[in-house]
Parts: structure tokens; sequence; C-alpha cells
């Protein structure tokens, strides 16, 4: 399939997990993909960038349109996790996280949009969270970050639809990343953390980074040009999907 021929494409955090999975799939898609990451990695532009900053967002943006001479495509992927309950956290963990995880998708997308409003395929797409509309145990801090990254993909999608650019994001489920690979092993029972994690998705597995990555291809392809402001869940039926025991 090469629906993205001709288009270039912006993925943050794609050194691992879903993003790399993205970069990859995109490039297979026939996008030339420039991967953002604060570590170098396999893509056809790997610009090392902190999300956090806005210096190095600008200076990465800036790199990629001299390198391809247009953006069509961002991928606001980059985001941290945090565990626990409302009273685990300090005031400068919050500010961190949020700082990643929301302000972040404001940076990039703010120093993307000159090059996505000359674009006749513009798509921006932001990785987000099941935990942004169902209530998981300790997941106050990063629930409330996913929550935000859910209310300003809908706002941003209000605001530059008659633009031309469409904005949409995916809510994965928990899913198969090296995030996730830490926190269970950092559990005091890692096989019963893995299997009660497995449990609460219907499909009774984890989703795997692939997985996410074609919905964020399907949202990113000019194929799907009348799908804006759409929170698409990719989370095994977390959400919608009550089974009886």
């Amino acid at each position: 399939m090469t629906d993205l021929e001709g288009l270039t494409a912006i993925v943050t955090g794609g050194a691992s997990g879903i993003g790399a999975a993205t970069v990859a799939l995109l490039r297979e898609r026939g996008a030339r993909v420039a991967g953002l990451d604060l570590a170098d990695h396999d893509s056809d532009l790997s610009v090392v960038c902190d999300v956090g900053d806005a210096a190095s967002v600008d200076a990465a943006v800036a790199t990629v349109a001299a390198r391809f001479g247009r953006l069509d495509i961002l991928v606001n992927n980059a985001g941290i996790g945090a565990t626990g309950d409302v009273t685990a956290n300090g005031d400068d963990e919050w500010h961190r996280v949020l700082n990643i995880n929301v302000v972040g998708i404001a940076r990039m997308s703010r120093a993307a949009l000159p090059l996505l409003l000359a674009s006749p395929s513009a798509a921006i797409v932001n990785t987000c969270s099941v935990v942004a509309s169902v209530g998981v145990p300790q997941r106050a801090l990063y629930a409330a970050s996913k929550g935000a990254v859910a209310a300003l993909t809908l706002a941003m999608a209000a605001d530059h639809v008659r633009e031309g650019v469409r904005v949409n994001a995916v809510l994965p489920g928990t899913a198969d990343t090296p995030w996730v690979e830490r926190l269970l092993a950092a559990a005091d029972d890692p096989a019963a953390a893995g299997a009660a994690l497995r449990a609460r998705q219907p499909i009774g597995r984890l989703v795997s980074a692939g997985e996410t990555a074609q919905a964020i291809a399907y949202l990113a392809s000019p194929l799907a040009a009348s799908t804006t402001g759409t929170l698409l869940a990719v989370d095994g039926g977390m959400a919608g999907l009550r089974l009886p025991k």
C-alpha cells in the first residue's frame, strides 16, 4: 500500500515502542519520515529533539523543512508515564509530565503548522490513551495528562478544519511497550502484574505497538480525508465492553 507516497511525516518519540512502529509503517506506505527523539534511531531523517524544550522543537522542525522542503503529517507520539494516586507525585513531577505530554504536543504543532498549512493532505495525529476516558487505579497524573491530550485534540481539530488540517488521536489500551515492560519489571510480582494488565482488556492480551501504528497510519492517510476530531480507541475493548466473568 502506497497511500502516503510523496508525503513527509514527523514522528516524535520515534526511537522505540509505538513511535518506532509508526516510523516503520509510514515508510513502508511510501512516506519520507523524520523520527524525532532524545536518541538517534532508524528513519529517513533521525533528529535529536526534546519536545519539552521550545528551542529544540523549533530547530528540529527547521531541520526537517531544510531536508524535505515540506511537511504533511505530524504524529505527536512522544510522552512519558507516571504512576500513583493524586498524592504520589509532587509539583515538579506534575509539571514535568504535563510539559512533555501536553505542552510538548502544543510546541510541536505550533512549530509545524506553517508547513502543514501549505500541504494539500495535512494531518496531525496525537497519541492519547484509554485512561483519558476510563478510570484506572494508580494513574492519576498520567490520566490527567492524557485527558488534556484528548481535549486538545478536539480543540485543534475545530480550530484548523477550515484551514485543511485534520487533527485526530489514537487511544491505546495497555500496550506492549518499553514503558510497560519497565513497569512490570519493577512490580513486586511481575508475572501477576502482567496477568492483571492482560485480564483487564477483553481481548485478553496487551495491545501491540504495530496495531497502534496501523491506527495512526489510517488517521494520517489522505484516504481518511473526512476523518477529523476523532478519538480512535485501540484498546482491546477496554473502554466499551463489559464481559461476564
